[in-house]
């Protein structure tokens, strides 16, 4: 039986733009000079939307927060085998603030910024794996 076609489009949406921050964080690593707050932040907005797409599919709400902790212990509930991915990506929540103002630290380092990406990479593939092909961008 085909899945419901506004899930499917609403699902997809979201990575979508997951994986326009994904590409936007790499983007921003190979400017010249590197940019990696900016890198960071978007780092940071790809976990959080690839997490809150896969709790969209599973129809569980969701608040307005910025908290990896808090979007992927919801999605524990729904598949614990996430568990040790979702340990890793939760430091990355202060990558939604931490370089952003100024008199904030220091940018990341090149070798944390492109770590970073990396994870988010593993955790956006992830996410897509444990759902229908049909969801997936």
């Amino acid at each position: 039986m085909p899945h419901d076609a506004a899930l499917v489009a609403e699902t997809r949406a979201w990575f979508l733009r997951a994986q326009e921050d994904l590409a936007t964080a790499e983007m921003t690593l190979r400017a010249v000079p590197p940019l990696r707050s900016i890198a960071a932040y978007h780092v940071q907005q790809a976990v959080e939307k690839a997490l809150k797409g896969f709790l969209v599919w599973h129809a569980v709400p969701f608040r307005k927060t910025h908290s990896l902790e808090e979007i992927g212990e919801q999605c524990l509930e729904i598949d614990d085998t996430l568990h040790d991915l979702v340990d890793r990506a939760v430091p990355l929540t202060a990558y939604a603030w931490r370089f952003r103002y100024p008199g904030e630290p220091e940018e990341p380092s090149r070798d944390e910024a492109a770590e970073a990406v990396g994870l988010a990479r593993e955790v956006y593939g992830a996410i897509l794996a444990r759902l229908p092909a049909d969801v997936r961008p």
